[in-house]
């Protein structure tokens, strides 16, 4: 099997490709903002990780968190940004790409 001389798998946004950002990215991609226990629920990630992984999104400038108090209880909100819903488009494009190329 001949592998194109185009396909090239170093162009996938590694940030994104991370199955735990990855998870919830595409979540957020899907909703205005989500709750960190939402977001625990549904990516099933510990809380440790799912922190991490937020921080890393963050640091990407792929979401926005806002960390506010609900009755003396702690409630972090997450968004998706501009930056991080144009990552998401790239990365569906080249997996697409990628994807079509192979099969």
């Amino acid at each position: 099997m001949k592998v194109d001389a185009d396909l090239n798998l170093d162009e996938i946004d590694r940030m994104i490709h991370e199955p735990a950002r990855l998870a919830i990215i595409v979540y957020l991609s899907i909703l205005r903002e989500a709750d960190f226990t939402y977001l625990l629920h549904k990516t099933k990630l510990s809380r440790g990780n799912l922190s991490v992984q937020l921080t890393r999104l963050e640091e990407a400038g792929y979401i926005e968190t806002e960390k506010t108090f609900v009755k003396r209880v702690p409630r972090t909100m997450v968004t998706l940004t501009d930056k991080g819903k144009k990552a998401l488009a790239l990365y569906k494009d080249k997996l697409r790409s990628i994807l079509e190329t192979t099969c």
